[in-house]
């Protein structure tokens, strides 16, 4: 595939993606919002109803 390259290592297994953000830019934002929303998996979770109550109470403060 044009503009996707793997970078092999001394036993030529691929242990790395080279891709050209010029031609392939909106793969990588999904690729990285994967990789964010994978790590962030075990995070604790806010209810929607929570976090409007928490935003509504910094807003008073302010």
């Amino acid at each position: 595939m044009k503009g996707i390259q793997y970078v092999l290592n001394d036993k030529d297994e691929r242990v790395a993606v080279q891709i050209d953000l010029k031609k392939h830019g909106d793969l990588w934002e999904d690729i990285y919002d994967s990789i964010v929303a994978d790590s962030r998996k075990n995070e604790e979770r806010v209810s929607l109803k929570d976090l409007k109550e928490n935003l509504k109470g910094k807003r008073k403060s302010s």
